[in-house]
């Protein structure tokens, strides 16, 4: 009966050791911040306007884009303006879920905001900025950044998975992807 008791009060420690581990890393969540902001940098060996031109574009986007490279069957739409502002694409695949973005802004040869709305595997409303920075003649710096809201279910996921680090991966090989094919031009 003892040892009943025993094992009883063990049990009943290690869940309120749990409840308390839970409680502190939901705290721990909600005291993230609201937004979030993924960035990552490139020096492209090209001069400025082409490099640009292979973001302004989204079918041209999608030649290099680190996205479309890991769903081979994914199925892409593109509507609207043929580049710059009101150009459209949309997206839906297996492992990279369901999605639109859309040119919201275009100013040649620097820089190009987009609206990116994901529907799959979750629902979330984010803006994508490019900024291409001319230094002389043939060399770019080109810097891809993500930002937007971080709601606490974001604020959770965060507290597990590196964002940054998974996203910026992707950042990275998308810059690497469009070095590759600028400087081969």
């Amino acid at each position: 009966m003892l040892a009943s008791a025993s094992k009883k009060s063990m049990l009943m420690i290690a869940a309120l050791i749990l409840l308390a581990i839970l409680a502190a890393l939901l705290g721990y969540a909600a005291t993230r911040p609201d937004m979030f902001r993924v960035q990552r940098s490139a020096v492209i060996k090209a001069p400025v306007r082409q490099v640009f031109a292979l973001i302004d574009d989204l079918r041209s986007f999608n030649s290099w884009n680190p996205y479309e490279r890991k769903d081979p069957g994914l199925k892409g739409i593109h509507s609207g303006a043929a580049r710059g502002v009101g150009a459209v694409y949309a997206w839906d695949g297996r492992k990279v879920g369901a999605g639109r973005m859309e040119i919201t802004a275009s100013q040649a040869p620097n820089s190009v905001t987009m609206q990116l709305d994901f529907v799959r595997p979750f629902k979330a409303s984010n803006t994508a900025e490019f900024t291409l920075r001319a230094e002389g003649d043939t060399l770019t710096i080109v810097t891809w950044a993500m930002h937007g809201p971080a709601p606490y279910l974001s604020k959770l996921m965060g507290v597990v998975l590196d964002i940054d680090g998974r996203v910026g991966k992707d950042f990275e090989a998308g810059l690497a992807n469009l070095r590759a094919l600028t400087e081969r031009r």
